[in-house]
């Protein structure tokens, strides 16, 4: 894929609008972008398999792993006045989201614009000018008058889905993108770009791209693709969170353009040590740049599809500043090194070497 096919499609994946649960807009999108390098499947959940075209069924299988779902929210209930009263979907820090411009899928299925509504500072008291409200005590405002004409006539009620409203943006300069949901549209971007290399080409293994549904709610899909799948082998292709810009040098583990994160522990997931230090090994011997991480933090779907049969699992993060907000910068360099990282990986790998990761 040329590069400036690469940036549209990121771009384009960025916009997209996809919460969790909610994910159809996306799954359309991803499901055209790899129609040409694997035959596609999608459950009931919405997950998707992407197989890849020269498989042949007998081999082992490296299942490739994003997600399709990013942080959003959906409408709890309708106030008297109007305003939506909403929850989150994902892990949301509070103080970043009053003021956050937002869009209601309705009941027809179309998009109605709104705000996450504050009081003016003219009529806070000082302790609301120095305090974040609960969520709980937020609205979405789209303009409306009444609670009957939110309801009737914007056609929005308990159950509608509400996604960030960013456009994503390319500075062809510095190489960066600033838009929202890179968690995880440049993985799943990642996916896509992996099954292009490999276009036409044999490789040792069947390669399986899953695109796994609600991931920011407890790594839902990837449950359910790893049961499906039956990976021997996996690798995740994930955003993760950046920590350049508020971490001392000497811990800083992930920063833009210093290429992917390779993760060795967070919350709910240790890799299998012998394929990271494979991985590791290949990326020197490829020029690849990398970091490796330790986080008491967070959790992604390797920890579901390493739990469920034991697949030796990695996880290649490509680094995101302020994920899980509304406003995101990621760089096409690292990027480029998790695909070309992934795709040396699903080149060299023998049944041989994968034995070795269980072998002491």
């Amino acid at each position: 894929m040329q590069k400036e096919q690469e940036i549209e499609m990121l771009k384009a994946f960025s916009d997209a609008n996809a919460t969790s649960g909610f994910e159809e807009e996306f799954v359309k999108l991803f499901k055209k972008q790899v129609q040409d390098t694997a035959n596609v499947e999608v459950d009931g959940m919405l997950n998707v398999y992407a197989n890849k075209k020269e498989n042949k069924g007998d081999r082992p299988v490296i299942q490739l792993d994003a997600h399709s779902d990013a942080v959003g929210f959906i409408t709890q209930a309708v106030r008297p006045n109007g305003l939506i009263k909403f929850v989150p979907l994902g892990g949301w820090a509070k103080y970043n989201i009053p003021a956050l411009k937002v869009k209601v899928r309705n009941r027809d299925g179309e998009y109605v614009p709104g705000v996450v509504a504050t009081k003016p500072p003219h009529f806070m008291t000082a302790a609301e000018r120095n305090s974040v409200p609960d969520v709980a005590e937020m609205s979405i405002d789209v303009g409306s008058l009444s609670r009957e004409e939110t309801i009737k006539d914007f056609k929005i009620d308990t159950g509608c889905p509400i996604f960030v409203d960013v456009k994503c943006e390319y500075n062809e300069r510095t190489g960066l993108f600033f838009g929202k949901d890179f968690d995880d549209r440049f993985g799943a971007a990642a996916m896509a770009d992996v099954l292009d290399n490999l276009k036409g080409e044999e490789t040792n293994f069947d390669v399986v791209a899953a695109l796994s549904s609600q991931e920011e709610v407890g790594l839902r899909g990837a449950y359910v693709t790893a049961r499906k799948v039956k990976p021997d082998v996996c690798l995740v292709l994930e955003s993760c969170p950046a920590d350049d810009t508020f971490t001392p040098d000497w811990l800083s583990q992930t920063g833009l353009k210093r290429g992917p994160m390779l993760r060795d522990m967070d919350t709910t997931f240790l890799p299998n040590p012998k394929f990271q230090q494979y991985a590791c090994d290949l990326a020197d011997k490829n020029g690849i740049p990398y970091t490796r991480s330790v986080r008491t933090g967070g959790g992604q779907d390797g920890a579901a599809i390493y739990y469920e049969n034991g697949a030796p699992t990695i996880v290649i993060g490509i680094p995101v500043r302020y994920e899980h907000s509304p406003y995101c910068f990621s760089s096409y360099h690292d990027f480029k090194a998790s695909v070309n990282l992934a795709t040396a990986i699903i080149r060299d790998l023998t049944k041989e070497k994968l034995a070795s990761f269980s072998q002491f």
